[in-house]
């Protein structure tokens, strides 16, 4: 019973090193408020802590991300932060490979416009291209179709552009 504890908490030890940075940033991102996000990684990792036996091994990303996205999202729901501007603090969380996206400037405006989308899309998107999960990922984790991820992603790329031609007219036509 002892070896069976010690093996779980350094399961679990192994498991927080490897993922506490991307459930943090990927709350921080959806959120756009880092102490909330400190917060649901917490939660996070406590959900872990309480169910790491029941997880199959391999799929602990899936499943942190996953929970993550449910904290998230129930708190986004909330009416308290309903009432709050979220913004401005998330360009510290775009990865430093991101090449896309060559200026600062128009990184905040993607941030911005990222930020108006729809939960759903929004979810389609922090997955597909922030943490870089395929459709079939993606699906598998939320539980939907893939065809749902794939009309999401191109739905919030079009609303993206839309977003990002209001912001900066003239800047995105080509």
């Amino acid at each position: 019973m002892d070896q069976l504890k010690l093996d779980n908490a350094a399961r679990f030890e192994t498991l927080y090193e490897q993922y506490a940075n991307d459930v943090l940033r990927m709350a921080h991102f959806y959120l756009g408020d880092r102490q909330r996000a400190e917060d649901v990684c917490q939660d996070v990792f406590v959900k872990l802590y309480l169910h790491a036996d029941t997880i199959e091994p391999g799929k602990e990303k899936a499943w942190l991300l996953r929970v993550t996205v449910n904290a998230c999202r129930d708190l986004w729901r909330g009416a308290w932060l309903k009432r709050v501007v979220l913004g401005a603090p998330t360009l510290e969380i775009i990865p430093a490979q991101d090449d896309a996206i060559e200026k600062r400037e128009e990184k905040e405006e993607l941030m911005r416009a990222i930020h108006k989308l729809p939960a759903a899309f929004k979810e389609a998107v922090l997955l597909h291209y922030y943490q870089g999960l395929g459709i079939a990922e993606i699906a598998q984790m939320l539980n939907l179709p893939e065809g749902t991820i794939s009309s999401r992603l191109s739905r919030a790329r079009k609303k993206l552009e839309v977003l990002l031609k209001e912001e900066a007219p003239g800047e995105y036509t080509k």
